[in-house]
C-alpha cells in the first residue's frame, strides 16, 4: 500500500553532517505521519524523529533533538533527516517509515517501513 525508500546514508567522520532522504509511493491512507527510526548493532529499534502532516507537529528523540531536524515536502511524497554533529552512538541502520494517528507510541503507529539505510560514523 505504501512503498518507502531512503537514501542518502553513508560514511561521515565524528562531528560531520549527513541528510537522509525518504520518497513515499502508494495511497496516503497509512501515512498520516512520516519519520524515521533507527536499529544500531546488538541494540533494539529505537524512535528518531517524526512529522505529522495534518498539523505539522515535529518528534525528536532525547538523544537527537537539538543535532537532526525532519522536514517534509507533501506534493513531492519525501521526508528528510538532516543529521549534524554526528557521533559514533549514532551508527545504526536508519529506517523511514509511515503510519496512522492511533497508538500508545511512535512504534505502534507505524505501518510501513523501508528497507533501510546504513549511517556509520567513525571516531
Amino acid at each position: 500500500q505504501v512503498h518507502l525508500v531512503e537514501s542518502g546514508g553513508g560514511l561521515v567522520q565524528a562531528g560531520g553532517s549527513l541528510r537522509l532522504s525518504c520518497a513515499a509511493s502508494g495511497g496516503t491512507f497509512g501515512r498520516y505521519f512520516m519519520g524515521w527510526f533507527r536499529q544500531a548493532p546488538g541494540k533494539e529499534r529505537e524512535f528518531v524523529a517524526a512529522l505529522t502532516w495534518s498539523n505539522g507537529l515535529l518528534d525528536y528523540a532525547d538523544s537527537v533533538k537539538g543535532r537532526f531536524f525532519i522536514s517534509g515536502d507533501s506534493a513531492k511524497n519525501t521526508v528528510d533527516l538532516q543529521m549534524n554533529s554526528l557521533k559514533p552512538e549514532d551508527t545504526a541502520v536508519y529506517y523511514c517509515v509511515a503510519g496512522g494517528p492511533y497508538g500508545r507510541n511512535w512504534f505502534e503507529k507505524t505501518r510501513y517501513w523501508g528497507q533501510g539505510t546504513q549511517v556509520t560514523v567513525s571516531s
